[in-house]
């Protein structure tokens, strides 16, 4: 992904998430200059990768196959008992996919917090981790028991939301709107739990074409922070 596209979507995003009366800490709008004059008072930002995460999941297409997100806050896979949730927020274009994956150790809460519709599909994965096709979901939505038939959909309006517990294959993708949605959660680890059904690239190389507006979680280990 180009940086000046990065931008761009960011600017968007921002505009969004305030339209729909949610704000972020202050460090999600630090300049580059402001990142690299942090010292250690940042550290657990850093190291538990809080902030901005834009992918197109390695496609190229963005539009099509890609999400924003902002992680809010998230405990680290090393120091688990230190604080075991993480909250993250997040921007689905209308027609955007999240192709499917699971968590092997994640449990997590998606929530529709404003816009259009989330949809959410869903299969059991099998011991060698495809498609389990023949059995039954059960899932939990808003604290109701409901079933879904494999590659089934739940349509989550504002307000509502649903519970994937890890080995669970999840898709999702917005209809009718842009969609905030929220994700509350056990500890987030893209680095070791993410399984997607089809091998694709969590984070997407970037074409420097310009300054960044802000640093993704990812752009940290280039930054020399004064710790």
């Amino acid at each position: 992904m180009r940086r000046s596209a990065i931008n761009t979507i960011l600017r968007t995003a921002d505009a969004y998430i305030r339209k729909r009366g949610f704000y972020l800490p202050p460090f999600a709008y630090w300049s580059p200059d402001e990142w690299r004059a942090r010292g250690p008072e940042c550290a657990e930002i850093v190291a538990n990768r809080l902030g901005w995460d834009v992918t197109d999941f390695g496609t190229g297409d963005f539009a099509r196959t890609g999400l924003t997100l902002f992680t809010l806050r998230n405990g680290n896979p090393r120091d688990p008992a230190r604080k075991p949730y993480a909250e993250k927020i997040l921007i689905v274009e209308d027609g955007q996919i999240t192709p499917l994956h699971f968590h092997w150790k994640k449990t997590e809460d998606i929530i529709n917090r404003g816009g259009g519709a989330l949809v959410v599909q869903l299969y059991h994965s099998t011991p060698d981790e495809r498609l389990d096709e023949t059995r039954m979901i059960e899932v939990s939505t808003d604290g109701m028991r409901r079933t879904v038939a494999p590659g089934g959909v739940v349509v989550l309006h504002p307000g509502e939301s649903i519970t994937l517990p890890p080995l669970l294959y999840h898709a999702f993708w917005a209809e009718g709107g842009r969609v905030l949605a929220g994700e509350v959660s056990s500890i987030n680890d893209d680095a070791a739990d993410n399984r997607f059904l089809h091998p694709i690239g969590r984070f997407p190389l970037i074409e420097e074409d310009e300054p960044p507006l802000y640093l993704l979680c990812t752009d940290y280990e280039h930054v020399a922070f004064g710790f």
